[in-house]
């Protein structure tokens, strides 16, 4: 008896615990697969046990007590513990077991890593992924997710981010736009062309790099098209209507083609960092540490990305 009501008291703690982290009731009930009567029902199981009030609910708002908070962080703390012990005994070889829930940029995660990720699930039966494929801040709590990587952001201090490699931009331009327009010879000369913005990066200015010689110059653009869209701007590029700086990765095969010129090629914007992040936690299960792995042997190797200069979070 006291076995099952062990089972049951962790029950109640990972019921508390995704109420708090996901903001609701209802959310939490969906993320736990159940129904909203049985969270609440936990929870006022857990109050009982306990004998004190741990939320604060009204029709619009939820707010933790002082017994609430101090709650949460034994319930994360039992719950990883628990987490460590299960997945040690359980799977002892490191197989990864479960669902890795997993955010990356569209454009990136459409094309690079979908081999990899494909030849990753291959190899171990016992995963499934989750992979989201958006542009958006990433918020791990409230979209219950594992890890994310992330291209060219800024990394928040409160989470683990480790770089995995780096991404040359370069600026190009379609050969029917270089038809009719002034040449390009020398670096001034690009701000009389006509340019798309990718807004996420630059907007009416780019700064680019001598690749020999580490002389910077900012150069003023007034663009026909911005977007927030990579494979936009490219297709606006492709079209003639710009120039645009983007990612040497995303245009390889029209570069190859003649259908797009890299203009100035010693001209290049500062690289876009590439790093996987994920939430601080005592403990990280099989799953993420494999996929971490991956990430950390495959990503330098990919078609337009380079090894990170020096290991840095």
């Amino acid at each position: 008896m006291k076995r099952q009501e062990r089972i049951d008291r962790l029950e109640l703690m990972m019921t508390f615990a995704r109420i708090v982290e996901s903001g609701s009731l209802s959310a939490a009930a969906g993320l736990l697969g159940t129904t909203q009567a049985t969270v609440s029902r936990r929870l006022q199981t857990l109050e009982t046990l306990l004998g004190a009030k741990l939320l604060l609910r009204s029709t619009h708002a939820m707010k933790l007590t002082d017994d609430g908070e101090r709650c949460y962080h034994h319930s994360q703390i039992l719950l990883a513990g628990w987490q460590s012990m299960e997945d040690e005994l359980k799977h002892a070889d490191e197989e990864p077991v479960g669902i890795l829930r997993v955010r990356a940029p569209h454009a990136f995660g459409q094309e690079q890593l979908l081999v990899p990720l494909t030849q990753f699930l291959l190899e171990h039966s016992k995963l499934s992924v989750e992979w989201m494929l958006n542009d958006k801040s990433v918020d791990f709590l409230a979209e219950n997710l594992d890890c994310a990587i992330q291209v060219g952001v800024e990394s928040d201090p409160a989470n683990v981010a480790v770089l995995l490699a780096e991404v040359p931009r370069i600026v190009i331009a379609s050969p029917e736009l270089l038809a009719r327009s002034p040449a390009v010879e020398e670096i001034n000369d690009l701000a009389r062309l006509s340019w798309v913005a990718l807004n996420t990066f630059y907007r009416h200015e780019v700064t680019l790099t001598h690749a020999d010689t580490g002389e910077t110059v900012q150069v003023p653009i007034s663009p026909r098209l911005s977007s927030d869209s990579l494979y936009a701007i490219k297709g606006a590029a492709l079209a003639g209507l710009g120039a645009a700086v983007v990612s040497a990765w995303v245009v390889q095969e029209e570069l190859a083609q003649g259908r797009l010129v890299n203009l100035l090629p010693a001209w290049q914007a500062a690289m876009l960092p590439v790093r996987l992040v994920y939430p601080h936690a005592r403990y990280q299960p099989a799953r993420l540490c494999r996929f971490l792995a991956l990430m950390r042997e495959v990503m330098p190797g990919l078609s337009g990305m380079q090894a990170p200069k020096k290991s840095r979070p």
